[in-house]
């Protein structure tokens, strides 16, 4: 089968082929046909199937080769990166034609996405909240929105969105084609289909026999220390035939942690998180789509609908909150067709929350082996050769992630970077320990304790400072209490 069998037009199955995309997924085989009559649908497709193209093609086929100016498609996705790849998929099937595609989403400048909206992009894709925030604004008229796709819709629901979204429902006409697209489909998507889809055909590509979880995704689970999870880690990113990875960490300041850990033993990593600017995000997405950097270390929130096709392995560094967060991470590798590994460490007091997700997905791993970056069957599972450390080796240090190495030693704050500012860590100041202050918290605050000090009469008591505050017993005096209390 080929797209160009399933009905799309010549000048977008080109712009595929250049691209290398020559098959279709069953998923796209199944939507494609269907939505390019104008019906309504519900897909249902494990993440990594190619639920973009799905819709995507359909939507700008059905627009015309040449469609007139202003918002005509509209594309909800829960996330920034997802918004953004989503557009850039679509931008890559309309190469050969006038269409235009806008990526709306929030912690970007307004001006920008308004002058795209104002060129005439007649295909929006964006995240709720900043798409409703320009109609208010009436910089986006969704009045005349002809198709309506949501992407991950459960994703959507997960991450309190559904109030938003039925809002952008109110929005546009009623004539509009819905389609929604879902990895899974809980009760609150169908009842939102139901009021606002006209007789949607559900297409639901799944193997029945194939379980959960992806049938391409090796599952493998360890109890694993906290302390010798690093040093896990590393030895799994030197495991045979490993590429782009993805490692998930539950908190912003773990997520920069392990970054940094990782980038100090070698390994070309950067960080994805909430504390980081949203030029600082896409930087981190880019390097990371175009190999610069091969290891990706995010917060779920985050990572959630990143799509990139060649993602080998993925690393729950700490175990997901529920069964959905555990498919939604691992579901970032064996997509697009391809195997993929999955590692999930599980620490002691997380064996309850682990025993959950291993009843409702059905894994068949209810005790994970007790393992430490010395165990055997680490080695034998994953490929690793015998001897292998957790840290590269000087002579393995490419100048590429020596240059990575000395950028993150440069940066120094939370928003903008993929290093959290650390407190207390002088390993990017050549080891010497950072200056004393008192005030802990900015040591940009200019001190007055020194000239204070230094004008006060002699006989004045040494102050001992501790924090924020001062104890003013004399040091003499604590030395003689201690002596008695020795002596006693």
């Amino acid at each position: 089968m080929t797209f160009e069998e399933l009905g799309i037009d010549k000048d977008i199955v080109e712009a595929l082929a250049a691209k290398g995309i020559t098959s279709p997924f069953p998923i796209q085989e199944q939507a494609i046909p269907l939505a390019l009559t104008g019906q309504d649908i519900i897909g249902q497709a494990k993440t990594g199937t190619g639920k973009t193209f799905g819709f995507g093609l359909p939507l700008i086929q059905s627009l015309g080769f040449e469609p007139e100016l202003g918002a005509k498609a509209l594309v909800v996705v829960p996330t920034r990166e997802l918004a953004i790849q989503v557009a850039e998929d679509l931008k890559l099937a309309t190469s050969n034609r006038p269409t235009a595609v806008a990526a709306i989403y929030g912690g970007k400048a307004y001006e920008g996405q308004i002058a795209e909206i104002d060129a005439g992009a007649q295909i929006i894709v964006g995240t709720p909240g900043r798409l409703i925030d320009l109609s208010k604004q009436k910089k986006l008229n969704l009045g005349n929105i002809r198709f309506m796709v949501l992407d991950e819709a459960d994703e959507m629901l997960d991450l309190g969105f559904l109030p938003d979204v039925e809002k952008l429902f109110a929005y546009t006409p009623d004539g509009r084609q819905t389609m929604l697209f879902s990895a899974t489909m809980p009760g609150a998507i169908v009842s939102l289909a139901r009021r606002y889809q006209n007789r949607p055909v559900h297409i639901r590509v799944n193997d029945p026999d194939e379980g959960h979880t992806k049938a391409d995704i090796a599952q493998f689970v360890y109890r694993a220390h906290s302390l010798d999870k690093d040093e896990v880690v590393g030895r799994i990113l030197q495991s045979e035939g490993r590429g782009k990875t993805i490692i998930f960490c539950k908190t912003k300041r773990q997520a920069g942690k392990v970054s940094e850990e990782l980038i100090d033993r070698g390994f070309n990593a950067t960080a994805l998180h909430g504390d980081m600017s949203q030029e600082a995000r896409e930087r981190s997405m880019a390097t990371f789509r175009s190999g610069k950097k091969d290891i990706l270390v995010a917060t779920e929130v985050a990572a959630r609908g990143i799509d990139v096709d060649d993602v080998t392995h993925v690393i729950n560094y700490t175990v997901p909150e529920d069964e959905k967060n555990y498919l939604h991470r691992t579901g970032r590798t064996g997509r697009a067709g391809r195997t993929g590994i999955a590692v999930t460490f599980v620490d002691w007091e997380d064996m309850t929350r682990w025993k959950h997700i291993n009843e409702a997905l059905e894994l068949g791993i209810p005790e994970p082996v007790e393992t430490y970056s010395s165990s055997a069957h680490l080695f034998s599972d994953l490929s690793i050769a015998a001897g292998t450390k957790g840290r590269l080796k000087a002579t393995s240090i490419t100048p590429e992630m020596a240059k990575a190495r000395r950028e993150a030693d440069r940066r120094d704050g939370p928003r903008g970077s993929s290093r959290p500012g650390a407190r207390g860590n002088d390993r990017g100041s050549g080891g010497r320990p950072p200056a004393r202050s008192n005030d802990r918290n900015d040591s940009r605050k200019p001190s007055s304790d020194a000239p204070a000090k230094s004008s006060a009469p002699k006989s004045a008591p040494a102050t001992e400072t501790h924090g924020d505050g001062e104890h003013k017993r004399p040091a003499a005096n604590r030395q003689r209490r201690r002596t008695r209390g020795g002596s006693s």
